[in-house]
């Protein structure tokens, strides 16, 4: 008799699928932390040999390569958690509350998989004055609905904006951040609060974006307040959004387990049915 059991109709379902890497890489000459925050370093601890020059000294105790990073929570392709701008409700901090203990490494990885629904808003690209995003309102999200289908709970909302296209080695890398913040350069798309208010009463409690951040660049902070203060998570700085349909594809994000995040970053992929 034929195997149908769970296992193997999900290796099946792997095996015709296509699995679509969403995640930059990270690295010291692209844009890979939020120009406020610590950048990402990484050096070389022990080396197959000695070596030893100006202002370089590298041990070897034996004969094999380790490397040890500088690493921001919220670097690179990255989400965040409600203590990232919650306060833990022990510290009688404004917005304070219990979710403030929700931290990244408690977060059940089950949250951060399910459905995509791939949302393109591409067309806001440029729609804001130097150094501002374009809003993502309710109405486009209500635009894709009538299109493609209502939101269902426990789907991922994903913004498909393009902005990825600016993660690249600096000096050209500066467009991705730097130069919008410095007001050089009009910002990515991003939701504002009404829009991250539709998603959650639609039943969606996780969402993402190949943006900068989930936040507009001109005032980043409400949409994370309300969103991480309802209990909502935050996938930030995907890449490939373009080679997700609208719908079909399974999303994951598996996030490093560092205790008392407030965030991490990890490895996001899709699963796409051929």
């Amino acid at each position: 008799m034929e195997d149908k059991s769970p296992a193997h109709v999900l290796s099946e379902l792997l095996c015709t699928s296509e699995v679509v890497d969403l995640t930059f890489t990270i690295a010291e000459d692209v844009p890979a932390a939020w120009p406020s925050n610590m950048p990402f370093q990484i050096r070389v601890w022990n080396w197959f040999k000695q070596i030893d020059a100006p202002l370089h000294h590298v041990p070897s105790v034996i004969p094999f390569q380790t490397r040890w990073m500088i690493l921001d929570e919220h670097v690179g392709t990255h989400f965040d958690a409600p203590p990232h701008f919650i306060p833990p409700a022990a510290t009688g901090l404004p917005l304070a509350s219990e979710l403030g203990n929700q931290y990244a490494d408690l977060v059940p990885l089950s949250r951060l998989c399910g459905p995509a629904a791939v949302i393109d808003v591409r067309y806001l690209d440029g729609q804001a004055p130097l150094g501002a995003s374009p809003i993502i309102e309710p109405e486009p999200i209500r635009a894709w609905e009538r299109e493609h289908g209502a939101l269902k709970q426990g789907e991922i909302v994903l913004f498909y904006t393009g902005w990825d296209r600016f993660y690249l080695p600096f000096p050209e890398g500066n467009a991705y951040s730097r130069e919008v913040i410095a007001a050089q350069r009009v910002g990515w798309p991003s939701p504002d609060v009404g829009a991250a208010e539709y998603l959650l009463g639609k039943g969606v409690t996780v969402f993402g974006s190949d943006g900068g951040s989930i936040g507009p660049a001109h005032n980043g902070i409400p949409v994370h307040h309300f969103a991480l203060g309802h209990g909502m998570l935050l996938v930030e700085s995907l890449t490939n959004l373009g080679k997700l349909p609208p719908r079909g594809a399974f999303f994951m994000f598996l996030p490093i387990k560092v205790k008392y995040g407030s965030g991490a970053p990890g490895r996001a992929i899709a699963i796409v049915p051929r």
